[in-house]
């Protein structure tokens, strides 16, 4: 097991362990492969720095070796982080060569890479620029400069869990990432996420897509795709982060975006929230019960929805008093806010909105639905 030397970060009041990436995990089996190799002897723990400098120490596992290769395993320790590849073991093989070159290459269970616009080329190992320097300098420190090896990441349960990883999406088949730019897993960290939103938005970038289609999550790709029947080939889910994918967008060049929401979320940006997480704000009563009173609903209305918990309920009470004008102005709202966060910087971004309620479906676009569907699809 990794020892984080009691490093830790506080999240929410909550005090969580950090923990080491699969990059630094590769490293250090690689550095405990080498080592077992060149002493001909097992190691039973190995320190290396992470990419940030920070020492490490891992235990080294089912070590196999001869005098011409090595292999051992190293458990990938995430801390605290709520990461699906924590616990999983993580190879490493080195085998000498007779020259003084260093390879490195993916085996089981680490993925390939297949679409343009990732840090690595089609068909190369999902192996991560900063991990690969790591691991190639680590083993050539040990070699010295006359000996090459090939060394060789594994991770059996590689495959399985790649599925629980946003790399299919991102066209990386048959295994996990090998990744980390600092080493270390910070808990509850948004950069990660946020990076891979735009890895994955880079994607359609690179294969010429113009234009993009963002939902928050799984209701908004639903809705998208059996109410709307329009195809995910363009879209990507942004969770919360909506400021930041939209800004991302305009920084990739898109021309076009498309945000097919949840009410419950999207009310949020009709006001200018545009991180749209419950921990950063919830006014979605305060927004309904402004856009209603502009309508010139009664009092004794705007009481009632403002005690709501949900939007749900909301829509209820709305519905029964015939104010169903009120989604209008919010998805309207949605595109002048959106678009106004933009409006300083090159492209210009035209933005488009959907929003539904999972209880009663579509409640108002900011033009003809009819128009998004022949447009999109």
């Amino acid at each position: 097991m990794a020892v984080t030397n009691d490093d830790y970060v506080f999240y929410n009041g909550r005090k969580l362990r950090k923990g080491f990436t699969t990059g630094t995990t590769a490293t250090a089996a690689a550095v405990a492969a080498t080592k077992t190799l060149l002493q001909q002897e097992p190691q039973s723990i190995v320190a290396v720095k992470a990419a940030n400098g920070q020492q490490a120490e891992f235990d080294v596992q089912d070590d196999q070796f001869d005098e011409t290769y090595a292999s051992v395993a190293i458990t990938k320790d995430g801390g605290d982080d709520q990461d699906a590849t924590d616990g999983m073991l993580i190879y490493a093989t080195v085998t000498l060569r007779q020259d003084s070159e260093i390879t490195l290459d993916g085996g089981q269970g680490i993925g390939r890479v297949t679409q343009k616009g990732l840090a690595n080329e089609p068909g190369m190992p999902a192996i991560n620029p900063t991990p690969r320097r790591m691991i190639k300098q680590s083993v050539r420190d040990l070699l010295g400069p006359h000996r090459g090896a090939d060394i060789v990441i594994s991770a059996p349960e590689g495959e399985k869990v790649a599925k629980l990883t946003y790399n299919p999406k991102l066209g990386i088949v048959g295994g996990i990432s090998i990744l980390g730019t600092s080493g270390i897993v910070t808990p509850m960290s948004e950069e990660s996420w946020k990076h891979s939103i735009s890895i994955e938005m880079n994607i359609h970038r690179q294969r010429g897509d113009d234009r993009i289609i963002l939902t928050p999550g799984n209701y908004g790709e639903d809705f998208l795709t059996q109410t709307m029947k329009i195809p995910v080939t363009q879209q990507v889910q942004m969770s919360n982060f909506v400021g930041y994918v939209l800004k991302e967008a305009q920084r990739l060049g898109f021309k076009q975006v498309l945000m097919v929401g949840d009410l419950g979320k999207m009310i949020k940006v009709s006001a200018g929230i545009f991180s749209t997480h419950s921990k950063d704000a919830d006014a979605r009563a305060e927004v309904m019960v402004a856009n209603l009173a502009l309508l010139g609903a009664p009092l004794g209305l705007l009481k009632q929805v403002y005690a709501c918990l949900t939007t749900i309920s909301m829509i209820d009470l709305i519905n029964e008093a015939g104010y169903q004008a009120v989604y209008q102005k919010i998805v309207d709202k949605i595109k002048q806010r959106s678009e106004k966060l933009l409006v300083r910087r090159e492209p210009a971004v035209v933005v488009d909105s959907v929003i539904f309620s999972r209880s009663s479906g579509l409640l108002a676009s900011s033009k003809p639905i009819e128009e998004i569907e022949a447009e999109w699809r």
